[in-house]
């Protein structure tokens, strides 16, 4: 499984959905991608949402990515995130 940092925006429409049955919603839908939701946290400033997310591969984020934001209305950026030990590896071998 590969982790995944995804920030979420909210658009004023998907404020207006904002409940906790609907973040349970979005739980099951990653599982449906293979996905498991490490943590989710509201944050302030340019992103609303900082979820950690591990997927068996980038299709799958990617599918899960656009299928949350069709469910919450939510603009999602998916980006990889390698542990920096794994990082300092793979630059070793450069």
């Amino acid at each position: 499984m590969a982790t995944f940092v995804i920030f979420g925006k909210y658009s004023s429409e998907a404020l207006k959905g904002m409940s906790a049955p609907r973040t349970k919603q979005a739980i099951e839908l990653v599982k449906q991608f293979d996905g498991e939701v490490q943590q989710i946290y509201a944050t302030l400033g340019d992103a609303d949402l900082l979820c950690i997310v591990d997927f068996p591969d980038v299709g799958q984020a990617m599918k899960a990515s656009v299928a949350l934001t069709k469910l919450t209305g939510i603009m999602f950026s998916t980006l990889p995130a390698v542990p920096v030990d794994e990082f300092d590896k793979l630059m070793s071998e450069i």
